[in-house]
């Protein structure tokens, strides 16, 4: 029996990698940096995986403006308009995970989060969408900032797992992403993978279940049977 789900959050719990688009562009205009990141350029980056390291990448390539301040303090920045974006109500639960959030808590299985991005942004999306502080829907919240290396590195699952104190056939990975995917398995994990805007075109090989929307998934009943197979 699944004793745990531990959910990705960005494209996973909300379709939020386009309102993350739009807050760096919004911060590259505010801090003065004729810095854009159209969708190709954003779905190109997304393949490394936290917002620090992405602006890192984006500047070992980029010709122009030099960085104004500190990558750290550009993220920042970025944070803080992110989470102002959220909290205008900009975001919301991607089709089918509201649904299992709630029937996994009337079921006594137990939540957790594994995930790249920082712990203000999980923070803000559970404000926006559950209108309650991530702890009070998630009993394990393993985020980016916690661990020395993000996905695809399974440090983040390795966390979550140590924390609920379960070993990883005992607990479903959802994902939208292939480093979300290659963590997940790397941990020894099943994980169903629902490819979100930026993540269509990756490949998915080795995901146990592979869905276009989570509602597809059956609730738990589903769950359980992907947990049956072995």
């Amino acid at each position: 029996m699944i004793k745990a789900i531990i959910f990705d959050v960005d494209g996973t719990l909300a379709e939020t990698e386009e309102l993350h688009r739009r807050a760096f562009n919004e911060t590259f205009a505010a801090i003065g940096v004729d810095w854009y990141w159209d969708r190709d350029d954003y779905r190109d980056l997304l393949t490394t995986t936290g917002g620090k390291e992405r602006i890192a990448r984006f500047l070992r390539h980029q010709k122009g403006d030099p960085a104004p301040m500190p990558v750290a303090d550009i993220h920042r920045a970025k944070t803080e308009r992110f989470v102002a974006l959220m909290a205008e109500g900009e975001i919301g639960l991607r089709p089918g995970i509201g649904a299992l959030i709630d029937e996994a808590r009337r079921a006594s299985v137990r939540l957790a989060i594994a995930t790249t991005t920082s712990l203000p942004n999980v923070e803000a999306l559970c404000r926006a969408c559950f209108g309650a502080a991530a702890s009070d829907i998630f009993e394990v919240i393993a985020a980016g900032d916690m661990v020395a290396e993000k996905k695809p590195s399974p440090q983040v699952y390795h966390l979550a797992l140590r924390e609920l104190g379960l070993s990883p056939d005992r607990a479903v990975a959802l994902e939208d992403s292939l480093n979300g995917l290659r963590a997940a398995k790397a941990a020894g994990l099943r994980c169903i993978v629902s490819p979100g805007f930026y993540t269509r075109r990756e490949e998915f090989a080795g995901a146990d279940r592979l869905v276009g929307c989570f509602s597809q998934l059956g609730g738990l009943a589903g769950l359980e049977d992907l947990v049956a197979v072995d």
